[in-house]
């Protein structure tokens, strides 16, 4: 039960409360470049879902297996050259950033060969910006954010398992593509307004996009509301049959 409550508020926190554009200003980039067509949107959206997705998983597996200190795959290999001792402390975390670039940038090709072949057209009108998601500060933040809660975890039985990664990372891009949806929608109705002329282009945006976080922050703390209803709803319905059970029974 507890595992479904944390994979449920980790859905939640990271497609609505804690957006990565609105709350942590990640993914900037591609949210004003590629924000003002909904199909062109809609379709950056899913393709930074997908290689956010894969990003996490290679990002979880080396971080669980070979970067983390004492990682299974790592001490083992050690283990031929060193002390056990020396090879149960090995610690290769520093390499974190190279291997979760090089993650981030195979998916991005792989997503770019995928779309010249299927999507010509999706394609062309991403232009620059699809080889730019490999630069996405929001995919890079979210597999730092799974090393944080796998290496970072002062409790062993507290770090995050594949499942809560991936699961960051999925509602992560589905945050992301409703952020970026919900503002080629505006901006598409910006074309027919009378924007004075110091604002339009990013300015505009920029300051749509600031409007947008302030309404987001309505959000703030829904997680831990529902977390503590959820851990404690379950308790009090119990005392409360066992109290109507033992009126009952006096009044028998």
């Amino acid at each position: 039960m507890n595992y479904i409550i944390d994979i449920t508020l980790i859905a939640l926190s990271a497609a609505i409360i804690n957006n990565f554009v609105f709350y942590y200003f990640v993914g900037i980039c591609p949210f004003i470049g590629v924000s003002r067509k909904v199909d062109l949107a809609f379709g950056m959206g899913c393709a930074v879902t997908f290689v956010i997705c894969i990003a996490a998983f290679i990002s979880w597996t080396f971080t669980a297996y070979i970067l983390m200190p004492g990682a299974p795959l790592s001490s083992w290999i050690a283990g031929f050259f060193t002390s056990p001792e020396q090879a149960a402390g090995i610690d290769l975390s520093i390499l974190s950033y190279i291997v979760y670039i090089f993650a981030i940038a195979s998916s991005v090709q792989f997503v770019e060969m995928y779309l010249r072949k299927a999507f010509p057209m999706l394609y062309k009108s991403f232009g620059v910006f699809l080889p730019l998601i490999t630069t996405n500060c929001a995919i890079l933040f979210a597999c730092l954010t799974i090393m944080s809660k796998v290496a970072g975890a002062e409790n062993p039985a507290e770090a995050w398992d594949l499942g809560r990664a991936l699961t960051l990372a999925f509602f992560g891009g589905v945050g992301f593509t409703i952020s970026i949806v919900i503002m080629s929608g505006i901006r598409e109705e910006l074309e027919l307004c009378d924007v004075p002329k110091p604002f339009r282009g990013a300015a505009i945006t920029l300051i749509i996009g600031g409007i947008m976080a302030m309404a987001f922050t309505g959000f703030t703390g829904v997680d831990a509301g529902l977390k503590k209803a959820m851990t404690q709803e379950k308790p009090v319905v119990q005392a409360v049959m066992k109290e109507k059970s033992m009126e009952k029974g006096s009044a028998l």
